[in-house]
C-alpha cells in the first residue's frame, strides 16, 4: 500500500500548479470569446431591424406603385373609351357626309364615281372593253415605232 501512497502522492502536487497557470490565459479567451460573441449578437440583431425595415420600405413603395399603375390603367382605359366613342363619332359623321354627298350628286344627275369604280371592277364587259382599248392602242404605237427604225 505504500507503494500505492508513493505514487499518487508525487503526480498530485506535479499537475495542480500547471492547471492554475493554464486557466488564466483560457479564462481571458473565454471572456473574449463572451465579448465577441455579444458583439456578434449585438450586430445580427441590428441587421435583422436593418432588414425589417428595409422590407417595410420596399413593401410600401411596392403598394404605392401598385396603386399608381391601378390610377394609370383606369386612366388609359377611360381614355380609351373616349377615343372610341370619338372615332365612332367620326365615322358617323364621315358616313352621314358621304351619304349626303352621294344623294346630292344624284339630286344634280351625276353619279357617285366611287360607286361606279367598283361597278366597272365587276362587270366583265367593262373589263373587256378596256383590254380592246388597250389592244387596239398598242398595234398603232407599234407601228410608230416602226416607222421611226
Amino acid at each position: 500500500m505504500a507503494n500505492v501512497e508513493s505514487d499518487s502522492t508525487p503526480s498530485v502536487p506535479v499537475s495542480a500548479p500547471l492547471k492554475k497557470e493554464n486557466i488564466t490565459p483560457v479564462g481571458s479567451k473565454i471572456a473574449e470569446l463572451n465579448e465577441s460573441r455579444a458583439e456578434l449578437l449585438n450586430r445580427i440583431q441590428g441587421l435583422k431591424q436593418d432588414l425589417q425595415n428595409w422590407r417595410s420600405k420596399l413593401d410600401t413603395q411596392v403598394k404605392i406603385y401598385r396603386d399608381e399603375l391601378t390610377d394609370m390603367k383606369k386612366t388609359l382605359s377611360v381614355e380609351v373609351e373616349q377615343l372610341r366613342s370619338e372615332f365612332q363619332e367620326l365615322r358617323s359623321t364621315l358616313q352621314q357626309q358621304q351619304d349626303d354627298v352621294t344623294a346630292s350628286l344624284r339630286n344634280l344627275g351625276l353619279q357617285d364615281f366611287s360607286g361606279d369604280d367598283k361597278e366597272r371592277k365587276d362587270d366583265p364587259n367593262i373589263n373587256g372593253k378596256d383590254e380592246e382599248v388597250h389592244a387596239i392602242a398598242t398595234p398603232v404605237e407599234d407601228n410608230a415605232k416602226a416607222d421611226d427604225k
